[in-house]
């Protein structure tokens, strides 16, 4: 049974996995080889840490597949009630960093909550809208996963971390609508949502005055570049004179301008696309693409193929995460979306980002594997 069991393993979606991590390491290693931090302390140490990070990751990644997905709705409800009181801690005693407070420290290590709560919160939903699989179109079914939605979203925009709002609100909109939300349902709830997005402008309850800037920035840089602050602007300016520069084939691992001058700032996390670009040129950044539009192609494929809603909406809130993941960062190093500070998938640096991603991606292989009823 279990030889029968495991024929139906993803294996190409281990391979892009697999390479994507390569093509990650290889980066970090060369985006912190020169890098220091604005007080001078080298970057150098994070690349080993990295490397730790993927190991830990490959294994709960592992282990996540063997585990039988469905065991995991029983546990939703109490991991959401964790999450949520992790989130309120945070404000409570966690670290400054970036402009957010967002990270716990725990000896000399942090972790940010709000990555492994992307991953919860998508439990949470699937096991919702299971429960309710006989009526999940219902308005008061679809209100009530919007409620369980919006409370860590809200945790997570007050720290503030807009870029994780962001996704945890796509993570929402795709589960709901793989559950039965209805076209007019969609329509009625964005309406209600435009007095909500004007108070969030107009006023200082959401969003800080530098993501009012950034946001700001972005319009400016494709209506009236004049109008943009130089300031402002800087990140996205290096990014894209670093991705200039790379031409068809790029200067050499640890050999770009840019990335190795200390020019591209955070280039081992939120620019870590421009470094790809810059030292391995248009050919490394199109592999790059290519891996990961063939691993989001994947976890959708294995989203349609679930023996149950549990599992297709498992799947298809992981694929969520990754493809914002994979849209915003990517688009933001290209100036085609606001900067809003999410890490690529697999790539760039940051503990508590890549666990959570493979250990997204074991549980996506879960439901590959028990797709099919085993007969006898």
């Amino acid at each position: 049974m279990e030889a029968r069991r495991w024929r139906e393993y993803n294996w190409p979606l281990l391979v892009c996995v697999l390479v994507l991590l390569v093509i990650g390491a290889l980066a970090v290693y060369s985006a912190t080889l020169t890098a220091v931090t604005f007080n001078g302390t080298p970057l150098r140490v994070l690349f080993p840490r990295q490397l730790v990070y993927i190991g830990i990751g490959l294994v709960a990644m592992t282990l996540a597949t063997l585990l039988d997905y469905r065991l995991l709705s029983s546990l939703a409800r109490p991991l959401y009630v964790v999450m949520i009181g992790i989130l309120g801690i945070v404000h409570l005693i966690g670290q400054v960093s970036g402009g957010a407070q967002s990270w716990i420290a725990i000896g000399e290590r942090t972790v940010q909550p709000a990555e492994p709560a992307k991953l919860v919160l998508v439990l949470a939903l699937a096991a919702y809208f299971q429960h309710f699989e006989t009526r999940r179109g219902s308005w008061p079914v679809q209100l009530g996963g919007l409620a369980i939605s919006l409370l860590p979203t809200l945790l997570v925009l007050l720290q503030p971390d807009l870029g994780t709002a962001v996704v945890m609100l796509g993570i929402w909109l795709a589960m709901a609508w793989g559950s039965g939300l209805r076209p007019q349902q969609f329509v009625a709830l964005a309406l209600l949502a435009v007095p909500l997005l004007y108070l969030t402008w107009t006023t200082d309850l959401l969003l800080d005055e530098y993501q009012r800037r950034r946001l700001l920035t972005f319009f400016y840089l494709l209506t009236d570049p004049a109008q943009v602050n130089r300031d402002d602007a800087y990140n996205v300016v290096q990014a894209l004179n670093a991705i200039g520069q790379g031409g068809w084939f790029g200067s050499g691992l640890t050999r770009g301008v840019f990335s190795q001058g200390n020019y591209v700032p955070i280039q081992h996390t939120d620019f870590i696309f421009a470094v790809i670009a810059e030292e391995m040129g248009f050919i490394g950044a199109l592999v790059l693409i290519v891996f990961q539009a063939l691993l989001l192609w994947q976890a959708l494929s294995i989203a349609g193929q679930a023996r149950d809603l549990f599992g297709r909406l498992l799947a298809l809130g992981v694929f969520t995460m990754l493809f914002i993941h994979v849209l915003i960062n990517i688009g933001m190093n290209l100036s085609l979306v606001p900067v809003t500070g999410l890490p690529l998938p697999l790539i760039s640096h940051g503990g508590s980002f890549t666990i959570t991603v493979l250990l997204g991606i074991g549980l996506v292989q879960s439901v590959a594997l028990r797709r099919r009823r085993i007969v006898f």
